[in-house]
């Protein structure tokens, strides 16, 4: 079965246009997901919308939103009329600008979509649309209406498909200068900073998301199988790390246990560590396997 989309209009670049449809490039279906029971009867629970003032419960198609403009006082605006606000990034997504990729501060991004051609008759448009911004190596700034709100997406060619990343409103991030300006400036020694540059040399490596594991997920499922086995829990994994005394020696403890006999950096660095041996490469990431413990936690539950 195709995967559903969430989002249907157009792909507009001046006056090129082409129908798309856009993709959640995430999914957290394979995440162990709990329902909320009665402890005593072991029977589901379901939420309701209670009247504050009554207490009866309300049902679905009695219920509106409402914007408070004072104690008390409300707007009220029914789904019917929210879904007749037309605006054209409701069904196009128009290109206004192009950037570096660099320029869109990590900080703005939100989520991520796939964006493909919807037929073949657009397809041409959307391939011209595509290469043109891989040649010139920029990316694609505009706006599409997304679950009920207008959002800032980037645009960026992803092999033969295009890559759309929601942005967060300036409005919505904010300054780091509340948390940082209190930050000492620090005067760090070269030894120190040698070591700490000989350290990342020795753990350098290519990124490779499938080297990393999820390991509070799979404590998750150890404990869901130790339970419906009648298994006491599984013991913690892991013990809190212990505080730091002294800087330079927990640096050279990174290094393992050949600190004390003296090495180069690697070339990257440049720098002459003063107790550390130097190790050839870095071991490759051990690639984990995809946990399959909490499909089948699921199904057997």
């Amino acid at each position: 079965m195709p995967p559903r989309s969430n989002w249907k209009g157009y792909l507009k670049l001046s006056l090129v246009s082409c129908p798309v449809a856009l993709f959640s490039a995430a999914s957290a279906t394979e995440k162990v997901s709990f329902h909320m029971l009665n402890a005593e009867t072991g029977n589901r629970l379901k939420q309701q919308y209670v009247d504050a003032e009554t207490g009866d419960v309300v049902e679905r198609d009695e219920r509106v939103k409402g914007y408070e403009i004072a104690k008390g006082d409300y707007v009220t605006v029914t789904d019917e009329e929210l879904n007749e606000i037309e605006i054209e990034s409701s069904h196009t997504i128009d290109i206004q600008s192009f950037a570096a990729r660099s320029d869109v501060d990590p900080v703005y991004f939100d989520n991520s979509y796939y964006i493909a051609p919807e037929d073949k008759v657009g397809a041409e448009a959307f391939a011209v649309i595509r290469e043109a911004m891989r040649v010139r190596d920029v990316v694609g700034i505009g706006r599409v209406v997304l679950y009920g709100r207008e959002r800032i997406v980037m645009l960026e060619p992803r092999g033969e498909g295009i890559l759309a990343t929601s942005l967060r409103y300036a409005y919505e991030v904010r300054d780091d200068k509340a948390y940082f300006d209190d930050i000492p400036r620090i005067e760090i020694s070269k030894e120190m900073l040698d070591l700490a540059l000989h350290i990342i040399d020795v753990k350098a490596a290519k990124f490779d998301p499938a080297a990393f594991k999820d390991a509070y997920q799979e404590a998750v499922v150890d404990l869901i199988r130790a339970k419906r086995a009648g298994r006491p829990a599984p013991a913690p994994r892991t013990a809190p790390p212990s505080n730091v005394v002294s800087l330079m020696d927990a640096l050279r403890r990174s290094l393992g246990p050949d600190d004390g006999k003296g090495a180069k950096t690697g070339a990257k660095a440049g720098a002459k560590p003063p107790a550390a041996k130097a190790k050839a490469a870095a071991p490759a990431p051990r690639k984990a396997k995809t946990p399959m413990g909490e499909t089948r936690v699921r199904k057997a539950g």
